[in-house]
């Protein structure tokens, strides 16, 4: 009796100290709990039925904000582009993390390099947007990247000499700069000008000397292309003034029955001859590639490329995240298993397919998950980089919900269903990610 009577009298006090570290345990998580639910719980609660209400919010339409929403051209362009950014970007990364965490590891400064691309996670998504802005203009003059590609394009294909010039109306030239300017027959031993306008003093190349034509000669036909512009005004139009300069390298062609039969450069002067002529009537062509546009780069920030592009900004923000990683997934396998491979005769390559990726699998569903959560929440770098005109086109849907809650649409109803529509496809990933996390842990 007196042994199963002291039995509970022992257990009680234990069942009290568990209880009070219970409830000291709840003490401390309460504020959390709090903090969590005014900032997580809350927000989402207070979403789903305002989800369920008109744009005022006066009226209860049940699910007709998400029929609407997946009727709306706009926001299934959102969902689109969402989608790509899912399937593109997080692939991109882990790619390219793991390609880089297996390179430092042979490289003699590894630490730097890693600092070096991890440099980029220390600047804001508002900073980055606005770099990439910038670096994606289409004026070369002002975006890097057209700058690099019209330097290396000017290389191999020279930009016209004269894009802005157009020939001085009624006098001899007809024709347009997309086309090209003729003049009327003309016959060897005929001096003819050229006179244009359009090219401001400073376009013109330091070499051009002051207009002339060469002395008509028989058989030759001869004559100067240049500015017909006297600085501090006065001069006479179609005629070569003193002050006047040639513009040299313009082409020259002359035809016969509408066939190119000799070609020339002007001088640095703008004058032409063409000598060994036939008595025959000729025309003088001064063709369009003369005055076609430069090269100005490619349109990164238009319908076709804007989404690329973005993501293009996003890699350079991301990747030494993955990289840093994976590097450490990298660092805790099991040296011995590469060391056997290699004494088996393993070429590096057949090591990093066979063992190594296998054995990262676990670190890269993890470095993938989290990117896939992390890409469907991209909004500052679509919002800043994006121009007005296309933004539209670039939209996802964090971004589309903000546009039509509080960027002008002001239909918070339907930005209520977008955001629950964002919701349920983030939760999966982040559950996933919570078990994977588990088990790793155990």
């Amino acid at each position: 009796m007196d042994r199963t009577s002291k039995a509970p009298a022992a257990a009680n006090p234990r069942r009290r100290a568990l209880r009070r570290r219970r409830l000291l345990g709840m003490v401390f998580v309460l504020p959390a709990l709090l903090l969590l639910g005014a900032l997580v719980v809350y927000p989402v609660v207070f979403s789903v039925g305002r989800s369920l209400f008109d744009a005022s919010g006066d009226r209860f339409v049940g699910a007709a904000n998400y029929t609407e929403m997946f009727r709306d051209p706009a926001t299934l362009k959102a969902v689109r582009n969402s989608a790509i950014w899912v399937v593109v970007a997080p692939v991109l990364l882990t790619g390219l993390g793991l390609v880089l965490a297996v390179l430092t590891e042979k490289v003699r400064w590894a630490t730097a390099f890693k600092l070096v691309l991890f440099l980029p996670m220390a600047v804001s998504f508002l900073a980055a947007g606005i770099i990439f802005r910038l670096a994606y203009e289409q004026n070369p003059d002002r975006g890097v990247l057209n700058a690099a590609i019209v330097g290396v394009h000017d290389v191999f294909a020279p930009p016209s000499p004269y894009p802005t010039a157009r020939a001085r109306e009624g006098r001899g030239l007809s024709g347009s700069p997309g086309q090209g300017y003729t003049t009327g027959e003309v016959r060897p031993g005929d001096d003819v000008v050229l006179p244009f306008v359009g090219v401001a003093p400073e376009a013109v190349p330091g070499r051009a000397a002051p207009a002339r034509t060469p002395a008509p000669s028989a058989g030759s036909l001869s004559g100067a292309v240049y500015l017909d512009f006297t600085p501090g005004a006065g001069g006479r139009q179609g005629r070569i003034d003193p002050k006047e300069r040639g513009l040299p390298g313009v082409t020259v062609e002359v035809l016969r029955g509408g066939t190119v039969v000799a070609s020339a450069h002007t001088g640095d002067d703008g004058s032409f001859r063409f000598d060994a002529l036939g008595a025959d009537a000729y025309t003088l062509r001064v063709p369009a590639s003369n005055f076609a546009a430069g090269y100005t780069g490619v349109d990164w920030l238009g319908p076709a490329l804007v989404t690329p592009a973005i993501i293009g900004a996003y890699l350079w923000v991301w990747t030494g995240f993955s990289m840093v990683l994976i590097g450490a997934g990298l660092a805790a396998l099991p040296r011995d298993a590469l060391e056997a491979a290699r004494v088996d005769g393993a070429t590096e390559g057949q090591i990093f397919r066979k063992i190594t990726v296998p054995l990262l699998a676990p670190v890269l569903t993890v470095v993938f998950v989290t990117l896939v959560i992390n890409v469907m929440k991209v909004f500052d770098l679509v919002y800043i980089i994006a121009p007005g005109p296309v933004q539209e086109e670039a939209d996802v849907l964090a971004t589309r919900m903000w546009l039509v809650s509080f960027g002008g649409g002001n239909d918070q109803g339907l930005g209520s269903a977008l955001s629950v529509l964002l919701l349920v496809l983030v939760v999966p990933a982040m559950v996933f990610n919570i078990r994977r996390f588990r088990k790793g842990g155990a």
